[in-house]
């Protein structure tokens, strides 16, 4: 894939957001702060914003930018996680004109880690990492048995989007959603819920 069809990675995903700002904002009302879809939304145009004045070259350029506009864009805990994802997602890819299926999945292995790494999620916190992490893992499984990229990314929206669903019912463990113990259950986590569209974007991109 080259660093046109990564930008559209981006793009996609922006569209999506807007698409669903409300959505986001009505799962965060109800265990957050009621800003998630409006603070990614902000970050994801700011996002389009800096790479449209700055053309990359390469990867690590373009991935390097849209992080640091959504470090600096987007409040709350999603900045910070949704920035280090694409700077260790920069560091990954490297300076490149093009990436092979393989590469992309360590891009999205580095960028999980960094979202770690930040946030310290475990599996059933109730948080992205219950739908990004699946998402990742079904990469990694679909391309080791000799599936094409768009394919993978196939099994890895189904993976995301059972994850994002399967928020639900946990009893959030991170975050602000964490405050409010047992009330917590019964919502899906607005995270999880960026976090499948992301996978979505990628695979409508690249599929």
């Amino acid at each position: 894939m080259t660093v046109t069809q990564l930008s559209s990675w981006l793009r996609i995903y922006a569209e999506l957001i807007n698409e669903h700002t409300e959505e986001l904002t009505q799962l965060d009302s109800a265990i957050g702060d009621a800003d998630h879809g409006t603070n990614m939304q902000r970050g994801t145009a700011a996002v389009l914003a800096a790479i449209d004045a700055n053309p990359a070259d390469d990867a690590a350029a373009l991935f390097k930018t849209a992080g640091m506009a959504l470090v600096s864009k987007v409040g709350g805990a999603s900045g910070p996680l949704y920035g280090t994802f694409f700077i260790r997602a920069a560091a990954s890819a490297g300076a490149v004109t093009e990436l092979s299926s393989h590469d992309f999945a360590k891009l999205l292995h580095a960028g999980l880690e960094g979202v770690v790494a930040r946030g310290k999620p475990e599996p059933g916190d109730k948080t992205m990492f219950d739908a990004l992490a699946p998402a990742v893992e079904a990469v990694d499984d679909a391309l080791d048995d000799g599936a094409s990229l768009s394919d993978a990314l196939a099994a890895a929206v189904t993976a995301a989007n059972a994850g994002r669903d399967a928020t639900i019912p946990m009893l959030a463990r991170k975050g602000r959603a964490s405050y409010l113990g047992e009330r917590s259950v019964g919502h899906q986590d607005p995270g999880a819920t960026s976090a499948a569209l992301l996978i979505t974007a990628a695979a409508r991109a690249f599929g």
